[in-house]
């Protein structure tokens, strides 16, 4: 046989092989058009769902500040590097006092005498002490002016002392008072009462320190000088990060120019938008997972602390805002990364799976096809909360173990298509 087979050249088996070849494809072209499908499917089965709404984000700090300096001139500290933690108040760098304007440099007087005149007005009893003595000038004086007038009310004789260009005088009364003295008498009345009125307000205000009003204004003029002050300097506003810093000792700089940027890397949050459809399914307290494409083969985990009540209305299509914040970050994350985020919003356990890939639209109502006897057969359900793999099954003449096909025959529309 070997014998035989050599007889032949490699060129005549390359012929044979060509015509066998199209012989075959004419063959099956030829078979009455049957076309051979092979179904692939899947038993229905019990599971857990876990639903997610997913949707991405940037990160960002909790709290977050961009320093600038307020005024012109000389670097001549600074304190902190990209990477240290500061606290509150931290003095983050300086300007040289000789380099300042003349304003910043008088402010350091001016805050001194500021601050002696706080002092005084908080601690000194002089204010008060002269207010309890012009009060009982003022009764005095309104005691006399009400007794003159009471006596000027009935039949009079009496005698009034006076002086007058240094010269002492008398006047004497006898009868009735005429009605200038009166008007007289009624005058002098109002203005004593006026005067006690004021006296006593004074007093009141004293009494127990100083005048809380004159206080604000002493403590005003202490923060107005503080604040031209601190034009020369840089605090941090609150405990964090130092994840930016542009000065360098020497550095000319002037009003506006970014020195520092300050982050609290302990609270992270990602902002995301997710659309109406599903914001009504988002709570506060929801679990969430978080993956990065900067930080590959790692999940982090957080939970949402605030879902906005407010959509905004972008190209016609209306997202709320859902922040999250990690619980598990660590020091790869950092603000700005984008993030994945899968929010849990719905765990059922031990229900019927329906695989979304297997479920098609037909007529406005969802199928799924079940194989019989080698043909499949449509399957009308209705299903509940999906996880983007599978779906609940809520309703449909399906048991546990029937084979759901996983490639129906094609339709309008595909999976979850219109039709």
């Amino acid at each position: 046989m070997k014998q035989f087979f050599a007889r032949f050249s490699r060129r005549t088996w390359i012929i044979v092989g060509v015509v066998a070849t199209i012989l075959l494809i004419v063959f099956f072209a030829n078979m009455g058009g049957e076309e051979v499908v092979l179904f692939q499917t899947e038993p229905l089965a019990r599971g857990n769902l876990v639903a997610t709404v997913g949707a991405t984000g940037s990160v960002r700090a909790r709290q977050s500040a961009i320093l600038t300096w307020q005024t012109t001139g000389i670097v001549n500290a600074v304190n902190v590097d990209v990477g240290n933690q500061v606290s509150r108040d931290d003095m983050l760098a300086s300007l040289d006092k000789a380099s300042l304007s003349q304003n910043v440099i008088l402010a350091e007087a001016d805050l001194s005498s500021a601050e002696k005149a706080l002092e005084d007005l908080l601690n000194s009893d002089t204010a008060r002490a002269e207010a309890s003595r012009t009060l009982d000038k003022a009764e005095a004086a309104y005691e006399k002016a009400y007794n003159w007038r009471m006596q000027l009310n009935g039949k009079i004789d009496i005698k009034d002392y006076y002086y007058q260009n240094g010269i002492l005088k008398v006047r004497e009364y006898r009868g009735y008072a005429d009605e200038e003295t009166l008007a007289d008498a009624d005058e002098d009345l109002a203005l004593a009462e006026a005067e006690l009125n004021d006296a006593r307000r004074a007093y009141e205000r004293l009494k127990d320190g100083a005048d809380p009003a004159e206080v604000a204004a002493a403590e005003a003029r202490v923060a107005a000088a503080q604040s031209t002050l601190n034009m020369a300097s840089l605090v941090a506003p609150f405990d964090g990060t130092i994840t930016q810093a542009e000065p360098a000792v020497g550095d000319q700089i002037s009003a506006g120019s970014t020195a520092f940027r300050i982050d609290d890397l302990s609270h992270l949050l990602v902002d995301v938008q997710v659309s109406e459809v599903d914001i009504n399914n988002v709570a506060v307290g929801q679990a969430a997972t978080l993956t990065f494409d900067a930080i590959l083969g790692k999940e982090y985990h957080g939970e949402v602390v605030e879902v906005g009540q407010a959509g905004d209305t972008v190209q016609g299509v209306v997202n709320f805002t859902v922040t999250v914040e990690l619980t598990d970050a660590d020091e790869l994350v950092k603000p700005g990364m984008t993030a994945a985020v899968n929010v849990v919003v719905k765990e059922e356990n031990d229900v019927l799976l329906i695989p979304n890939r297997a479920v098609r639209l037909v007529d406005s109502e969802r199928v799924v096809y079940v194989l019989v006897d080698g043909q499949p057969e449509p399957v009308k359900v209705i299903l509940g909360s999906s996880s983007g793999i599978d779906s609940v099954l809520i309703e449909g003449d399906l048991k546990e173990g029937d084979p759901i096909i996983l490639n129906p025959p094609a339709v309008n529309g595909g999976p979850f298509g219109g039709g």
